[in-house]
């Protein structure tokens, strides 16, 4: 049997860095030198070497147990990209209301090319599965988030999903692509999606859409743990909190980083000539 050909480890000290911090995720938060060195490729003394240069300039930080996690450096520079200073923080203050009324767990997240990116969760001190933690990563098809995004996106991105067999996930999980896309049309009618134990056992869910015109930047959902009550009830306050967040965007559009330069007036600097 052939071995599968494994691509060589870069040769630059930039692509070799920045493989190293690659290997950091949800999954993986910390690791040792000998964990990084098997999944890069690169050699123990290359992989020690550069996590030095990194924990001098506070990109990495080693824990009291000798593992490597990511650095305050960068969370710092995490805090400038776009993603947090103009999508979460202009979602934040919808998403806070959205839970104060519901009492339910709130996450927002932003499609990713096949599965959906976790960039917001706020809950009660309920429990919540690691597969739903800030930055992890969510299939499209067995979510209510995903399939409020899928059900408004563009028609290649659904033929993107459905070029490859749907994953069950649970025996709840909907796999038939032509029942997937009949639910699909029922989302877009009601405006919002649902999901009972689809992705995670004992998880129900209702989520709606984050629309700048007709592009889907983002979906936001009410999520219990319990399989209690009936999440329906707050589709009215769901929806009003997914159109305030896309109208702040719209708002926004063209300003990277709201937080850092709107005036106290609340008008973009971008559009304060055009206010007069």
């Amino acid at each position: 049997m052939t071995e599968p050909l494994v691509a060589p480890p870069p040769k630059s000290v930039v692509a070799r860095a920045l493989l190293i911090l690659g290997q950091f995720s949800v999954a993986t938060p910390a690791l040792t030198i000998s964990e990084l060195s098997r999944s890069t490729g690169l050699a123990v003394a290359t992989v020690f070497r550069l996590l030095g240069e990194l924990e001098a300039g506070q990109y990495v930080e080693r824990s009291p147990r000798g593992r490597y996690r990511l650095g305050k450096r960068l969370w710092e520079m995490g805090l400038l990209t776009p993603l947090h200073a103009r999508l979460r923080e202009s979602a934040l203050p919808f998403l806070l209301n959205l839970q104060y009324k519901s009492g339910e767990t709130v996450q927002f997240a932003i499609p990713d090319g096949a599965a959906a990116l976790y960039i917001e969760k706020l809950t009660n001190e309920e429990s919540v599965p690691q597969q739903s933690r800030i930055g992890a990563r969510i299939p499209l098809h067995a979510t209510g988030l995903g399939k409020a995004m899928l059900a408004f996106s563009k028609p290649e991105v659904l033929d993107e999903v459905l070029a490859q067999p749907l994953k069950p996930y649970t025996p709840n999980t909907l796999v038939d692509p032509d029942s997937f896309r009949q639910e699909l049309h029922q989302i877009r009618d009601r405006g919002y999606a649902t999901s009972s134990e689809e992705y995670v056992p004992g998880s129900m869910s209702i989520a709606a859409p984050v629309m700048v015109g007709e592009s889907v930047q983002a979906a936001v959902a009410l999520v219990n743990y319990r399989l209690e009550g009936d999440l329906e009830r707050f589709s009215e306050p769901l929806l009003h909190a997914a159109e305030g967040i896309g109208r702040r965007l719209r708002d926004m559009e063209g300003l990277d980083f709201p937080s850092l330069h709107a005036p106290e007036n609340g008008i973009p600097e971008g559009n304060a000539t055009a206010q007069g």
